[in-house]
Protein backbone atom coordinates (compact mmCIF):
# COMPACT_ATOMS: atom_id res chain seq x y z
CA UNK A 1 0.00 0.00 0.00
CA UNK A 2 1.67 3.49 -0.90
CA UNK A 3 1.31 6.48 1.33
CA UNK A 4 -1.31 7.95 -0.79
CA UNK A 5 -4.10 5.08 -0.52
CA UNK A 6 -3.14 4.72 3.52
CA UNK A 7 -3.91 8.81 4.00
CA UNK A 8 -7.23 7.88 1.47
CA UNK A 9 -8.27 4.86 3.96
CA UNK A 10 -7.66 7.23 6.91
CA UNK A 11 -9.73 10.16 5.98
CA UNK A 12 -12.72 7.57 4.91
CA UNK A 13 -12.39 6.11 8.15
CA UNK A 14 -12.51 9.52 10.05
CA UNK A 15 -15.74 10.61 7.50
CA UNK A 16 -17.32 7.63 8.38
CA UNK A 17 -17.07 8.03 12.17
CA UNK A 18 -18.08 11.75 11.79
CA UNK A 19 -21.14 10.91 10.57
CA UNK A 20 -22.20 7.44 12.23
CA UNK A 21 -21.97 9.37 15.38
CA UNK A 22 -25.20 8.54 17.09
CA UNK A 23 -27.33 9.45 20.53
CA UNK A 24 -30.66 7.96 21.84
CA UNK A 25 -33.17 9.81 23.69
CA UNK A 26 -36.10 8.37 25.95
CA UNK A 27 -38.91 10.49 26.92
CA UNK A 28 -40.77 8.81 30.12
CA UNK A 29 -43.64 10.42 31.73
CA UNK A 30 -43.60 8.71 35.22
CA UNK A 31 -46.88 9.11 37.50
CA UNK A 32 -45.90 11.63 40.32
CA UNK A 33 -42.49 10.60 40.11
CA UNK A 34 -41.34 11.74 44.02
CA UNK A 35 -41.31 10.06 47.36
CA UNK A 36 -44.06 7.59 46.91
CA UNK A 37 -41.69 5.25 44.78
CA UNK A 38 -39.61 2.42 46.20
CA UNK A 39 -36.10 2.02 46.12
CA UNK A 40 -37.29 -1.52 43.82
CA UNK A 41 -39.43 0.62 41.79
CA UNK A 42 -36.43 3.43 40.97
CA UNK A 43 -33.98 0.38 40.15
CA UNK A 44 -37.01 -1.30 38.04
CA UNK A 45 -36.89 2.55 35.92
CA UNK A 46 -33.22 2.56 35.96
CA UNK A 47 -33.07 -1.16 34.33
CA UNK A 48 -35.52 -0.16 32.04
CA UNK A 49 -33.55 3.26 30.90
CA UNK A 50 -29.87 2.64 31.25
CA UNK A 51 -29.38 1.55 27.49
CA UNK A 52 -29.97 5.09 26.60
CA UNK A 53 -28.12 8.04 26.22
CA UNK A 54 -30.16 11.36 27.36
CA UNK A 55 -33.29 10.94 29.22
CA UNK A 56 -36.29 13.23 29.85
CA UNK A 57 -38.48 12.65 32.44
CA UNK A 58 -41.71 14.38 32.93
CA UNK A 59 -44.06 14.77 36.27
CA UNK A 60 -41.24 14.75 38.78
CA UNK A 61 -42.99 16.00 41.75
CA UNK A 62 -42.01 20.18 42.46
CA UNK A 63 -41.97 19.22 46.28
CA UNK A 64 -38.78 18.13 47.33
CA UNK A 65 -39.40 14.39 47.34
CA UNK A 66 -39.28 14.60 43.12
CA UNK A 67 -35.24 15.90 43.23
CA UNK A 68 -34.52 13.37 45.60
CA UNK A 69 -36.05 10.51 43.58
CA UNK A 70 -34.10 11.88 40.36
CA UNK A 71 -31.07 11.78 42.66
CA UNK A 72 -32.61 7.76 43.74
CA UNK A 73 -32.01 7.16 39.79
CA UNK A 74 -29.05 8.39 39.21
CA UNK A 75 -27.57 6.46 41.96
CA UNK A 76 -29.45 3.22 40.67
CA UNK A 77 -28.10 4.21 37.28
CA UNK A 78 -24.54 4.52 38.49
CA UNK A 79 -24.90 1.49 39.86
CA UNK A 80 -26.08 0.12 36.38
CA UNK A 81 -22.16 -0.08 35.07
CA UNK A 82 -21.98 3.41 33.17
CA UNK A 83 -21.63 7.20 34.48
CA UNK A 84 -24.57 9.41 34.48
CA UNK A 85 -25.50 13.04 35.41
CA UNK A 86 -28.52 15.24 35.64
CA UNK A 87 -29.89 18.53 35.68
CA UNK A 88 -33.43 19.33 37.76
CA UNK A 89 -35.71 22.31 36.53
CA UNK A 90 -37.75 24.57 38.76
CA UNK A 91 -41.66 24.17 39.16
CA UNK A 92 -43.08 25.03 36.27
CA UNK A 93 -45.56 28.22 36.16
CA UNK A 94 -48.93 26.41 37.04
CA UNK A 95 -51.05 26.75 39.76
CA UNK A 96 -49.92 24.14 43.13
CA UNK A 97 -52.21 21.48 41.98
CA UNK A 98 -50.44 20.79 38.41
CA UNK A 99 -46.88 22.52 39.79
CA UNK A 100 -44.43 20.04 38.16
CA UNK A 101 -40.60 19.28 36.84
CA UNK A 102 -38.44 18.59 34.62
CA UNK A 103 -35.30 16.35 34.62
CA UNK A 104 -32.59 15.64 32.12
CA UNK A 105 -30.09 12.47 32.68
CA UNK A 106 -27.25 11.98 30.19
CA UNK A 107 -24.50 9.05 29.90
CA UNK A 108 -21.34 11.46 30.35
CA UNK A 109 -19.45 8.84 28.26
CA UNK A 110 -21.83 9.92 25.03
CA UNK A 111 -22.82 13.11 25.57
CA UNK A 112 -22.59 16.49 28.18
CA UNK A 113 -25.18 19.54 28.54
CA UNK A 114 -24.12 22.50 27.54
CA UNK A 115 -24.21 25.62 29.55
CA UNK A 116 -27.63 25.24 31.56
CA UNK A 117 -31.01 24.09 30.92
CA UNK A 118 -33.81 26.20 31.02
CA UNK A 119 -37.90 26.79 31.48
CA UNK A 120 -39.23 28.36 28.65
CA UNK A 121 -40.02 31.79 29.84
CA UNK A 122 -41.52 33.60 27.16
CA UNK A 123 -44.85 32.03 27.55
CA UNK A 124 -45.09 30.70 30.80
CA UNK A 125 -48.40 32.57 31.00
CA UNK A 126 -50.02 30.95 28.59
CA UNK A 127 -48.86 27.21 29.03
CA UNK A 128 -49.86 25.82 32.57
CA UNK A 129 -45.97 23.65 32.28
CA UNK A 130 -43.84 25.39 30.30
CA UNK A 131 -41.17 23.23 28.23
CA UNK A 132 -37.80 22.82 29.45
CA UNK A 133 -34.75 22.80 27.02
CA UNK A 134 -30.95 21.99 27.53
CA UNK A 135 -28.39 21.74 25.09
CA UNK A 136 -26.27 17.93 24.68
CA UNK A 137 -23.64 17.34 22.37
CA UNK A 138 -23.00 14.64 19.78
CA UNK A 139 -19.21 14.93 18.39
CA UNK A 140 -18.71 18.31 17.77
CA UNK A 141 -22.16 18.97 17.27
CA UNK A 142 -25.34 20.26 19.43
CA UNK A 143 -28.72 19.33 19.92
CA UNK A 144 -31.39 21.09 21.62
CA UNK A 145 -33.84 18.89 23.66
CA UNK A 146 -37.47 20.25 24.23
CA UNK A 147 -39.39 18.14 27.03
CA UNK A 148 -43.04 19.67 27.25
CA UNK A 149 -46.02 18.08 29.51
CA UNK A 150 -49.19 19.62 28.41
CA UNK A 151 -52.66 19.88 30.23
CA UNK A 152 -54.85 16.89 30.49
CA UNK A 153 -57.26 16.44 27.44
CA UNK A 154 -60.04 16.78 28.81
CA UNK A 155 -58.50 20.39 29.34
CA UNK A 156 -57.81 21.35 25.58
CA UNK A 157 -54.42 20.57 25.44
CA UNK A 158 -54.25 22.01 22.14
CA UNK A 159 -54.52 25.67 23.40
CA UNK A 160 -50.84 24.93 24.55
CA UNK A 161 -49.25 22.61 21.88
CA UNK A 162 -49.86 25.30 19.37
CA UNK A 163 -46.97 27.50 20.80
CA UNK A 164 -44.70 24.59 20.10
CA UNK A 165 -44.28 26.17 16.47
CA UNK A 166 -43.28 29.71 17.76
CA UNK A 167 -39.76 27.52 19.35
CA UNK A 168 -38.24 27.04 15.91
CA UNK A 169 -38.12 30.64 14.97
CA UNK A 170 -36.99 31.79 18.56
CA UNK A 171 -34.18 29.58 18.30
CA UNK A 172 -33.23 29.32 14.39
CA UNK A 173 -29.31 28.08 14.98
CA UNK A 174 -30.33 25.55 17.16
CA UNK A 175 -31.73 21.78 16.21
CA UNK A 176 -34.42 20.85 17.98
CA UNK A 177 -36.60 18.05 18.67
CA UNK A 178 -39.26 18.38 20.43
CA UNK A 179 -40.40 15.07 23.26
CA UNK A 180 -42.86 14.67 26.07
CA UNK A 181 -46.21 13.95 26.49
CA UNK A 182 -48.53 15.83 24.47
CA UNK A 183 -51.97 14.20 25.53
CA UNK A 184 -52.64 14.31 22.07
CA UNK A 185 -52.14 12.12 18.98
CA UNK A 186 -49.53 13.80 16.62
CA UNK A 187 -52.76 13.24 14.11
CA UNK A 188 -54.42 16.49 15.85
CA UNK A 189 -54.17 19.36 13.27
CA UNK A 190 -52.40 21.39 15.74
CA UNK A 191 -49.75 19.44 14.65
CA UNK A 192 -49.70 20.88 11.38
CA UNK A 193 -48.06 24.15 11.58
CA UNK A 194 -44.96 22.38 13.16
CA UNK A 195 -44.87 19.97 10.74
CA UNK A 196 -45.03 22.53 8.10
CA UNK A 197 -41.89 24.40 9.82
CA UNK A 198 -40.02 20.71 8.67
CA UNK A 199 -40.86 18.81 11.85
CA UNK A 200 -42.51 15.82 11.54
CA UNK A 201 -43.61 13.32 14.30
CA UNK A 202 -41.50 10.22 14.69
CA UNK A 203 -44.10 7.70 15.41
CA UNK A 204 -47.19 7.78 13.81
CA UNK A 205 -50.89 5.59 15.35
CA UNK A 206 -48.80 4.35 18.36
CA UNK A 207 -51.05 4.59 21.50
CA UNK A 208 -48.35 5.12 24.67
CA UNK A 209 -50.81 5.72 28.04
CA UNK A 210 -51.97 2.58 29.84
CA UNK A 211 -55.04 1.18 30.24
CA UNK A 212 -56.77 0.80 33.97
CA UNK A 213 -57.70 -2.67 32.71
CA UNK A 214 -56.03 -4.86 29.66
CA UNK A 215 -58.64 -5.54 26.93
CA UNK A 216 -57.67 -8.94 25.53
CA UNK A 217 -54.23 -8.56 26.04
CA UNK A 218 -54.85 -4.81 24.64
CA UNK A 219 -52.90 -2.39 27.31
CA UNK A 220 -52.21 0.76 25.25
CA UNK A 221 -55.17 3.26 25.45
CA UNK A 222 -54.09 6.49 23.59
CA UNK A 223 -51.47 7.96 21.28
CA UNK A 224 -49.80 10.91 23.51
CA UNK A 225 -46.06 10.66 23.83
CA UNK A 226 -43.89 11.12 20.76
CA UNK A 227 -41.18 12.96 19.27
CA UNK A 228 -41.31 16.10 16.99
CA UNK A 229 -37.64 16.52 15.11
CA UNK A 230 -35.81 18.54 12.59
CA UNK A 231 -36.18 16.79 9.33
CA UNK A 232 -33.62 18.81 7.66
CA UNK A 233 -30.70 18.25 10.06
CA UNK A 234 -31.84 15.01 12.20
CA UNK A 235 -31.51 11.76 10.78
CA UNK A 236 -34.09 9.47 12.75
CA UNK A 237 -32.22 5.56 12.69
CA UNK A 238 -35.05 4.57 15.11
CA UNK A 239 -38.05 4.99 17.07
CA UNK A 240 -40.59 2.80 19.55
CA UNK A 241 -41.81 2.17 22.89
CA UNK A 242 -40.68 -0.05 25.61
CA UNK A 243 -43.75 -2.22 27.11
CA UNK A 244 -42.22 -2.01 30.66
CA UNK A 245 -45.80 -3.16 31.60
CA UNK A 246 -45.07 -6.78 30.39
CA UNK A 247 -42.82 -7.27 33.02
CA UNK A 248 -45.94 -7.18 35.85
CA UNK A 249 -48.22 -9.53 36.66
CA UNK A 250 -51.03 -7.17 36.02
CA UNK A 251 -51.58 -3.77 34.71
CA UNK A 252 -52.65 -2.49 38.54
CA UNK A 253 -48.69 -3.34 39.48
CA UNK A 254 -47.33 -1.48 36.10
CA UNK A 255 -49.36 1.62 36.67
CA UNK A 256 -47.68 1.88 39.89
CA UNK A 257 -44.51 2.95 37.71
CA UNK A 258 -46.12 4.89 35.60
CA UNK A 259 -49.26 5.44 33.53
CA UNK A 260 -47.21 5.75 30.55
CA UNK A 261 -44.95 4.15 28.32
CA UNK A 262 -41.49 5.01 27.70
CA UNK A 263 -40.88 6.34 24.05
CA UNK A 264 -37.02 6.20 22.44
CA UNK A 265 -35.57 7.83 19.27
CA UNK A 266 -32.01 7.13 18.02
CA UNK A 267 -31.04 9.64 15.84
CA UNK A 268 -28.01 11.34 14.07
CA UNK A 269 -27.20 14.98 12.89
CA UNK A 270 -26.23 16.05 9.54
Amino acid sequence: MNLKSFFIIILVFFCYSATSQTLSICSWNLKDFGQTKTDKQIDFIAHTLRNYDIIAIQEVVAGPGGPKAVAKLIDALNRSGAKWDYTISHGTSSDRYSKERYAFLWKTSKTSLVGEAWLEKKYNLQLSREPYLGRFLLGKKQVTVVTFHAIPKAKQPETEIKFLQLLPPEYPKDVLIFCGDFNLSEAHSVFNPLKKLGYPAAMSGQKTSLRQKCIKGDCLASEYDNFFYQQARVNCDNTGILPFYTSFPDIKEARKISDHVPVYLRFSLN
